[in-house]
């Protein structure tokens, strides 16, 4: 093999330290896969001086991105900063230099994609992005080519691994989710500031990339709805055990006749579903499609290795592509423009906890003020918690979500109800 292609690397973090082991120990192997060899031919970093805890010559290393973005010998520009300035600047810039690119940039993919797209396609090069979604899982590949037979109807998914890991410790263990955080960030899986994942939006970004693959049609991150596990506490935990299910923060898309739900938001699954077993920091999406049925991915979504392996995989497919010509084959697949539903057209079935007083009277009053708004209760629990207050613990039929949310509004103002502690939404069942 005489022939070698070219790569920039865009970020020696985490990740490209992955890609940067990769890609020299495993360089045979790839080269074998490949029928051309790959060559590191420099790495943009923010400070030359920095320790980087791995061997790597010096002779590689610029600040100036404009060595690699502007160096004809450059083929593939692998994008590992994160965020989304100046990274999109610079990858924008390689696709229109007619290089290929590879990120594992789910917030760039999310909020600029179309645009890199057509940049892609406008310059017959290819964009691909398979860490972006499910770090080391195979997800995007199999959604745009092994599963592109199907008219995918649903991805049901635990996205982010703090977040699981953190209702893990809550669920197997009994702690609160603040002493779990604190177990997440000891180890490294929760950033100093865990907003991002708790509040749900690192899902949401996932999502957003996913559900617009599966159902070609752009789903932007404003149509995703979020809510986080910030209001989950030990109460919800047991409550789910006892009512026979698990809490996950899930990312949910639905392909309807309607149009497209997309919301990320914490779950009850039932203690039988799949997805109720997938705990610590791993992922799981479950797909189900017409032709496939149901299926799940599952694996490591994120760290360093498990999201090199993704990315290395997309160079070396890349490179494949370029050496047959048929760089760009592959571009944006939202062809259909189909409406994304507001949250308030969704269909679920809900656990409810509310604190009302312990009094007669109190639970016809509000199950008059449910079936009112066409909300039917499947299930209700009555917990005391002292002489003056009880716990209800409410499990609803299946109902629109406005339904839900009008009921609610009538039942707080109710002089007996004196919290509406939790609303979490149930998936998983068969309707």
């Amino acid at each position: 093999m005489e022939n070698v292609i070219k790569v920039g690397l865009l970020g020696l973090g985490t990740v490209g330290k992955g890609v940067y082991r990769l890609l020299t120990g495993n360089a045979e192997n790839i080269s074998q896969k490949i029928c051309t060899n790959l060559e590191i031919a420099g790495i943009l970093v923010r400070d030359m001086k920095k320790p980087r805890g791995i061997p790597v010559n010096q002779d590689l290393l610029t600040d100036n991105y404009t060595d690699l973005i502007d160096n004809p010998e450059i083929d593939i520009i692998i994008e590992v900063m994160g965020g989304v300035h100046p990274a999109l600047e610079y990858v924008t810039q390689a696709l229109k230099k007619g290089k290929c690119v590879v990120t594992a940039n789910k917030n760039m993919i999310a909020l600029h994609g179309k645009e890199l797209f057509e940049a892609a396609q406008e310059n017959h090069v290819d964009l691909l992005f398979e860490g972006s979604a499910g770090g080391g899982i195979p997800i995007i590949r199999p959604l745009k080519q092994c599963l592109a037979a199907n008219r995918l109807q649903k991805i049901m998914g635990i996205i982010n691994g703090t977040t699981n890991y953190i209702l893990t410790k809550m669920t197997l263990e009994g702690k609160s989710l603040s002493l779990s955080l604190s177990e997440a960030q000891a180890k490294g899986y929760a950033e100093a500031d865990p907003a991002s994942d708790i509040e749900g939006l690192d899902a949401a970004y996932k999502l957003s990339i996913l559900a617009s693959i599966a159902f070609n049609s752009r789903v932007s991150l404003e149509d995703v709805h979020i809510e986080g596990i910030s209001k989950i506490n030990e109460r919800d935990i047991l409550y789910a055990k006892e009512l026979g299910y698990i809490i996950k923060l899930l990312g949910i898309a639905k392909d309807t006749d309607e149009g497209i739900e997309a919301r990320v938001h914490p779950t009850f699954v039932p203690a039988g579903h799949p997805l109720s077993a997938v705990n610590d920091v791993f992922n799981a999406i479950f797909i189900q499609g017409d032709a496939i049925g149901e299926t799940m991915f599952y694996g490591r979504g994120a760290g360093e290795m498990p999201t090199a392996s993704a990315v290395v995989s997309d160079v070396m497919d890349a490179a494949r592509n370029l050496l047959n010509g048929v760089a760009g084959y592959i571009g944006c697949t939202c062809y259909e423009q189909k409406p994304v539903l507001p949250i308030g057209f969704v269909e679920s079935k809900y656990y409810l906890r509310l604190l009302v007083a312990d009094r007669p009277g109190v639970l016809a009053s509000i199950a008059y003020a449910f079936g009112d708004k066409g909300v039917s209760l499947a299930s209700v629990i009555q917990k005391n918690t002292d002489k003056k207050l009880a716990e209800l613990v409410m499990v609803t039929h299946q109902v629109k979500e406005q339904n839900l949310q009008d009921a609610l509004k009538v039942i707080e103002k109710l002089p007996a109800v004196d919290e509406i502690s939790n609303v979490i939404r149930v998936e998983g069942e068969k309707n």
